[in-house]
């Protein structure tokens, strides 16, 4: 299996390309352009669906078109004062903090509830063995409601790699509150998360890492686009473009028009949900990993993707994997975690350094 890599220094004047294969790997300079019920079976891949990651038959219960409110209808609404915004006080604080069975050697199971816009939220937190405190990553889902649900196989590959992996599972998902819309006000359950991933007595001072994983890109990158302390994105078989999917994804756009609206119609909320149109405003490291045969979510965003990355001038990185899909097997999901997190240690390296010389300087 062949990995085609590459990898951009924001502001540097080159690109460097990695093939590599059992046999070892060849590196060549290229001219820049300049510019809680989850799923505890299966393989190790990234995936978190089975066949798809979205279908219309799971998505049946979502709003029903526009940019909806995330909220039930039986949600008070979010007013200056009273209840509703003393709830919304709260957010990014840590309300619940459940220890469960875990069938990792070395890794602590918890399922916590958080507060994002004022909703209880809940997800997933893995924990390895540590004398010391861990640097922080956040895991983003994909798909919606049942379909794509967190897989506890898949963050504890994630903390074995020596971080704290808080997963969570969205607003109305496993006895959450509220209505996720598809990376609409939903986007805000990763920025809260962020603030109380943050504050977890296990988690090391510095910016907490973003993996999101096909819908979950989208997630990913607008917390980090939004969201101060976000620290290195990864973009995993992610969407890039929902205008694209739409087109791609026959199977998906009832769904989309009954969450987000007809891309004709709600042309606005489909470019919010496209980073491939705000790369400009994208301030930390990128990694894209995409398998080539990806009939779920085309290779064709990711390469997308990183052209907007390299005409912004972004620092950005990306790994395409020759013939795989959506979700990789074992062995090539294990190889590609591991470059994965040696990624982002190193850029949350880089992060901390120039947050700290920065406030030398200040």
């Amino acid at each position: 299996m062949k990995a085609e890599a590459y990898d951009r220094a924001g502001g540097s004047d080159a690109a460097h390309r990695v093939t590599s294969g059992a046999g070892g790997s060849e590196m060549r300079d290229a001219a820049g352009s300049g510019a809680s019920g989850v799923r505890d079976s299966g393989a190790g891949g990234a995936g978190d669906g089975a066949t798809s990651d979205v279908s219309d038959g799971e998505a049946s219960g979502t709003a029903d078109g526009g940019m909806s409110g995330a909220r039930d209808s039986g949600a008070s609404d979010m007013t200056d004062s009273g209840p509703a915004a003393e709830l919304i006080a709260l957010d990014g604080m840590l309300i619940d903090r459940q220890p469960l069975r875990s069938l990792a050697k070395g890794i602590s199971l918890y399922l916590l509830t958080y507060m994002a816009q004022g909703l209880k939220v809940k997800g997933y937190l893995a924990v390895p063995e540590s004398e010391g405190k861990l640097p922080a990553a956040i895991f983003c889902r994909g798909g919606i409601r049942k379909v794509g649900m967190v897989r506890k196989r898949r963050i504890f590959s994630m903390a074995r790699r020596g971080y704290v992996v808080f997963a969570p599972f969205y607003r109305g998902n496993e006895g959450g509150e509220g209505r996720e819309d598809f990376a609409g006000e939903d986007r805000l359950d990763v920025c809260h998360a962020i603030a109380m991933v943050r504050n977890l007595p296990e988690a090391a001072p510095g910016p907490v890492a973003l993996i999101g994983f096909s819908r979950g890109a989208m997630m990913a990158l607008l917390a980090a686009r939004e969201c101060p302390d976000a620290g290195p994105v990864v973009v995993w078989g992610g969407v890039s473009s929902l205008f694209d999917t739409y087109e791609e994804r026959v199977d998906l756009r009832r769904m989309l028009k009954r969450v987000v609206g007809h891309p004709k119609k709600q042309l606005e909320a489909y470019e919010d949900r496209s980073p491939v149109y705000w790369a400009d405003r994208i301030h930390v490291p990128v990694m894209i990993v995409h398998g080539t045969a990806d009939e779920q979510v085309s290779v064709d965003q990711a390469r997308k993707l990183g052209l907007a990355l390299e005409a912004a001038g972004k620092d950005y990185a990306m790994e395409l994997y020759d013939g795989l899909g959506h979700r990789f097997p074992k062995e090539d999901d294990e190889r590609a975690l591991d470059a994965v997190f040696a990624w982002i240690t190193r850029k949350r390296a880089e992060m901390t350094g120039k947050g700290e010389g920065q406030r030398q300087r200040g």
